[in-house]
């Protein structure tokens, strides 16, 4: 699946220092297809200078890999065996060759930076576009916060990567059912140890205070329910989040919750029409269901155009991303190369602050692995870009707009938030959609005669078509066909009808297996074992893993790259206040 869909992420550095930073993300859902292979060619160390690269392995290849490194005249600087990658030194004709090597994913160039400010310059916030601070400024959301409205008594569901409570993020969380593959390890159930659901929360309803200086959420009076399908590297199906969808529109209305905001910062290539797609579907009944679905456009701005999938389907709000341009006036706002454009029929309803943006870091999670201590903000939050990010920023207006008018349908908040978005004016007219949301301008407004009459979602399509190219690998084995994760036939009719009358999960069973418990046990959802074959003829079982890492999984075909989880890149972005040297990577 793709977050935000394309969900591009930056990192920043804490000031007055240089890092070392890879110049694109290194995730399970990155390419994974072997480049060409090559026989052995022996280099010299004398063939060059030494460069730092970050390779890349296919599961097992990792010893072979790197004797290779050693016979092109590298070095191994540092191995990251759990997450299939090393740091090696080397010239670059070594390099070259290596990528051509059996076994080999990637081979990427490390580059330095610099930070222009120094360290007895502190962070100002205020001087910063990106900042929550000016989000929430620019998005109307402080003028409501002033009004009394900051989502209070609504919940916002997030289906990602789960949610670790930091920064603001304490006591905001309740954790619905963990449907990823390391729900059967205690120490990782619920938590977030990829990286990219925390930030999402953080964005949506963060409470870290008013005051300038405070990282502050779009809702922070917000509740948010966290269901989590993706593990640290990522690795999650569609019939994980189809799942995940269906729990939230069956127990949305629970005791004591009042689910009315679902996000879902991600999306499939979808290879079927959203009127067959079951992922489609499944947001689509949410939609019908009075839950305001909020989706990220994609961030394949210069592919083919078509929103990703659920965005494509016209029911729910796809968000796309604004660039501010590092400036508080939105006269020069323009929509980022990457943001996804539409197709010309079905387009972005709406963009969001997408550029650049703080979020929330968490300690230990990949991300934090994988870049050390670059991190910026006294080692609290990383910058973001992505259609991601929008989504969430949108999600939070939502809550806002539903707590100063608890009446409203998910097709009169849609209209509030289309008719009284800014127009752009040297921005992109198709991939802004209806322009910028201002949650103050739709606050203002009169409450819509708003119902949409799109032509409906059958769900009777296929879980491959839903799934496009990202399939999951397992021993060697992919899944594909009309199977869940538990290697289980998915029978679109009868799942389309149990959504559709609420009846899909049963005390904890979905498509006949055990995926969750089927009680709130405290401010969690109890987890369950699973026990039973997968569609790679294994059996699953609580210990088996206990790491809490999906040893031997990976993507087939191009899977998430480029548009993902973690985005197709860390790099490229200038932010006022603290620019970097040129504006961009050195």
């Amino acid at each position: 699946m793709r977050t935000g869909t394309g969900h591009v992420m930056d990192v920043t550095m804490s000031s007055g220092r240089t890092r070392q930073l890879a110049a694109a993300a290194i995730a399970a859902l990155l390419l994974a297809v072997p480049l060409s292979q090559g026989g052995p060619v022996a280099l010299s160390t004398s063939d060059g200078p030494q460069h730092t690269f970050i390779l890349r392995v296919d599961g097992g290849a990792m010893g072979s890999a790197l004797d290779r490194v050693h016979d092109l005249g590298g070095s191994v600087t540092r191995r990251l065996d759990g997450l299939g990658a090393a740091v090696v030194r080397m010239p670059s004709a070594g390099a070259d060759m290596l990528r051509r090597s059996s076994g080999v994913l990637g081979v990427t160039r490390d580059a330095p930076v610099t930070l222009e400010s120094t360290s007895t310059s502190p962070y100002d916030p205020k001087a910063d576009n990106g900042s929550m601070f000016n989000v929430t400024r620019v998005t109307g959301a402080r003028d409501m916060w002033s009004a009394g409205v900051t989502g209070t008594g609504v919940d916002v569901a997030l289906i990602d990567s789960g949610v670790t409570p930091v920064g603001g993020l304490a006591g905001k969380v309740v954790n619905g059912p963990d449907l990823s593959f390391e729900s059967q390890n205690p120490d990782t159930r619920y938590l977030d140890t990829f990286g990219h659901g925390t930030f999402m929360a953080g964005l949506i309803a963060a409470n870290g205070g008013t005051a300038s200086y405070a990282y502050t959420g779009m809702a922070p009076g917000a509740r948010l329910v966290s269901i989590k399908v993706a593990d640290a590297h990522g690795n999650t199906d569609v019939s994980q989040v189809i799942a995940a969808i269906d729990w939230v529109v069956q127990h949305q209305k629970d005791p004591g919750f009042n689910i009315r905001v679902l996000n879902l910062s991600f999306g499939t290539p979808s290879l079927q029409s959203y009127r067959y797609d079951p992922l489609a579907y499944a947001a689509e009944v949410a939609w019908r269901k009075g839950v305001v679905v909020v989706v990220s456009a994609g961030n394949d701005g210069t592919g083919t155009g078509k929103l990703l999938n659920p965005a494509q389907d016209p029911y729910v709000i796809a968000v796309g991303a604004d660039d501010s341009q590092g400036t508080p006036n939105i006269a020069d706002d323009t929509i980022p190369d990457f943001s996804t454009r539409g197709d010309g029929v079905r387009n972005p309803d709406v963009v969001a602050p997408g550029k650049s943006l703080q979020g929330l870091q968490v300690p230990g999670s990949y991300i934090d692995q994988m870049y050390g201590d670059a991190s910026a903000f006294g080692d609290q939050y990383f910058r973001g870009s992505g259609t991601s990010q929008a989504a969430a920023i949108t999600s939070g207006a939502a809550a806002l707009l539903l707590q100063q008018r608890p009446s409203l349908t998910p097709d009169q908040v849609k209209a509030l938030l289309t008719d009284t978005a800014r127009v752009l004016p040297v921005a992109d007219s198709q991939a802004q959609g209806a322009g910028l949301i201002s949650v103050r301008a739709a606050a203002a407004a009169a409450t819509p005669l708003a119902v949409q009459s799109w032509p409906l979602s059958s769900g009777l399509g296929t879980l491959d078509g839903a799934r496009g190219v990202a399939k999951l690998v397992l021993n060697g084995v992919t899944l594909s066909g009309q199977k869940d994760i538990f290697g289980k036939t998915y029978y679109a009719p009868t799942r389309a009808a149990q959504e559709l009358t609420g009846s899909s999960w049963a005390d904890g069973t979905w498509n006949g297996s055990s995926w969750a418990g089927s009680s709130w046990a405290g401010s969690s959802w109890a987890g369950a074992t699973w026990a039973g074959a997968t569609w790679a003829g294994a059996t699953w079982a609580g210990s088996s893993w206990a790491t809490g890492v999906w040893d031997g999984s990976s993507w087939a075909g191009s899977s998430w790259a480029g548009s993902s989880w973690a985005g197709s890149s860390w790099a490229g972005s200038s932010w006022a206040g603290s620019s970097w040297a040129t504006g961009d990577w050195q």
